[in-house]
């Protein structure tokens, strides 16, 4: 969502702003690099990390596919019973094709969104070290830990809300099937569609809850790396610390307990955006609205009434529909996106600094 430091978020290591963050922080320090190398260093970042953005999300696009199907899927009308049974259904019901029906969408908002994530963040950098040092008096003053996790927010936010169209048509695509009653023919048929019959306020439904699930995602994610890094520093179990300083293997581990961590806690907020982002869809595909004689639309007010709904009629646990294809994919992803990543930095060139 919205940290982009190596040690804060479960893919920050693979994130193109492991490089461009850096250059951020040295100009808000004023070190500020010669501008064809950052041009160049930010070009080469979004090129790497878009390339390994893809890999990943494609490796594991079953998985978050049958994800929004399970968060989305009309309770009286179950056709995606778990992760095994859900995969098998797609298999056999649409095919290999099927399997990774959406994510294309997916993969076309990384480069965008990254770089509107790294501009974001460099601005936010620079206006919060200013208003520190006019708060503290200290024009030597540094961006803390805590205010750069403040940028990240900032930057994640504003990028999500830049690119959110694209999410909320992809969100569609994922769910329709063959047998859908009218299709979207891809991104711009569906977001032109969309913008047509529903307006434009309809590409931003289910916004809000991905605004304020940034606050618990960052948060916990920067709380729980820290303090693991922190234990294994001090306690040095089975060999996994050296000179006080965590090897990438380690880092990454640590990087995705914290996203696991942030994305459980946050992730009822994700299954009512999802769901939002179905109300008002003409000719809905049939695992939204059901079948036959059970077939009824997504109605929502608002964020609020789409909690209360749906508690009320599925119970607490729907706000976990989909949690466990999620988790899965959370390791092989950062694996998958780190080793892209570190084969086409070298091909490019990029030099790619972790630290501390």
């Amino acid at each position: 969502m919205a940290s982009e430091d190596v040690k804060r978020t479960s893919d920050s290591a693979v994130s193109t702003i492991v490089n461009l963050a850096e250059e951020a922080k040295l100009a808000s320090e004023g070190v500020k690099a010669p501008t064809g190398h950052v041009l160049l260093s930010i070009a080469k970042s979004l090129v790497a990390g878009g390339v390994a953005g893809g890999v990943s999300r494609t490796a594991v696009a079953p998985l978050e596919r049958l994800k929004i199907l399970l968060q989305v899927q009309n309770p009286h009308s179950i056709k995606y019973n778990g992760t095994i049974q859900g995969l098998k259904y797609i298999w056999r019901t649409e095919g290999f094709r099927g399997l990774f029906k959406g994510n294309g969408t997916n993969c076309a908002r990384i480069v965008p969104n990254s770089a509107v994530k790294f501009f974001s963040y460099e601005e936010a950098s620079k206006g919060i070290l200013w208003f520190y040092r006019q708060q503290t008096g200290n024009e030597d003053a540094q961006l803390t830990p805590v205010l750069r996790l403040g940028a990240g927010a900032c930057a994640g936010i504003i990028a999500m809300s830049a690119t959110y169209p694209m999410d909320m048509v992809r969100g569609r695509l994922t769910v329709q099937t063959d047998v859908s009653p009218r299709q979207y023919r891809g991104i711009y048929h569906a977001l032109t569609t969309v913008f047509r019959e529903e307006g434009p306020r309809a590409l931003y439904r289910g916004w809000l809850p991905s605004v304020i699930g940034v606050v618990p995602y960052v948060g916990l994610n920067f709380a729980v790396y820290e303090s693991l890094k922190d234990w294994l520093i001090k306690s040095r179990p089975f060999g996994l610390v050296q000179d006080s300083e965590l090897s990438v293997p380690t880092r990454l581990a640590c990087g995705a307990a914290a996203g696991t961590v942030g994305q459980t806690v946050a992730y009822p907020l994700d299954v009512i955006r999802r769901r939002m982002q179905m109300v008002g869809w003409k000719d809905a595909a049939s695992v939204v609205v059901g079948d036959g004689k059970r077939r009824a639309s997504l109605e929502y007010t608002g964020m609020v009434d789409a909690f209360r709904k749906t508690v009320r009629h599925e119970g607490f646990g729907a706000l976990y529909k989909g949690l466990v294809p999620n988790s899965v994919k959370v390791v092989p992803s950062i694996a998958i996106a780190f080793v892209t990543y570190e084969v086409v930095k070298d091909v490019l060139g990029v030099e790619m600094r972790i630290s501390d």
